[in-house]
Order: C-alpha cells, then structure tokens, then sequence
C-alpha cells in the first residue's frame, strides 16, 4: 500500500520534471514565480498578499501542466492535423492566457503600491 502511494508520487514528480524539461513556457512561467517570490520577500507583503501570490503562481503552473497534458493527448488522438485537434490546444493554451493575465492583475495590485512608496 505505501509502496503504491510512494509510487503514484513518483509519477507525478516525472511529469513534473517532463513538463520543466520540455516546455520552455513552462519555465518562464517559473522564473516570474520566482520573481514575484523575490519581490515579496523584498517588499515584505502581508500574509493575504502572500496567499494571492502563491494562489496565482500555483494557478499559472498548473494551467501549464493541464495545457501541457492536453496538447500529448491531442497529438495521440488526432496525429493527423484536424481542425478539432486544434481547436482543443487553442482553448488550452487560452487557458494557461487567461491564468497568467489575472496573474498580472494580482501582481500589479499587491506589488505597483509598494513601488509607488519605495519610489517617494
């Protein structure tokens, strides 16, 4: 049983790693992360601001992942170019879009005051 669970972990740090290593927005998407991770650290924002920040990272990186698994199984399904198949990669890539755009949102909200204050 514990064997299993240890298991069902490792495949999900593969996909993790595949994703990384594969998907070069992937890791643009990790470096603004870090970024906004950084930022907060520097501007040392309240524990709210750091619950929005992580829930908007997190939000973006799996909107990636889940683009990410649709576009491997759409080029199984359909390894032929159908307008479908295109179709669905279209609307997930608009989803990773619209995750990072309300991303931006957020960050401009919680960090555009505090450069406001450090530039006065």
């Amino acid at each position: 049983m514990i064997r299993k669970r240890i298991q069902t972990f490792r495949y999900a740090f593969n996909g993790l790693a595949d994703v990384f290593r594969t998907q070069a927005n992937m890791r643009i998407h990790a470096a603004a992360a870090a970024a906004a991770i950084c930022l907060g650290l520097f501007f040392k924002i309240t524990a709210v601001e750091w619950c929005m920040v992580a829930l908007a990272i997190g939000m973006v990186l799996l909107a990636e992942v889940f683009n990410t698994a649709i576009e491997y199984l759409t080029d199984l399904a359909s390894p032929d170019m159908h307008p479908l198949a295109g179709k669905a990669k279209d609307a997930a890539a608009a989803a990773v879009l619209i995750a990072a755009a309300v991303s931006a949102v957020i960050g401009c909200i919680i960090f555009l005051p505090h450069f406001v204050r450090l530039l006065n």
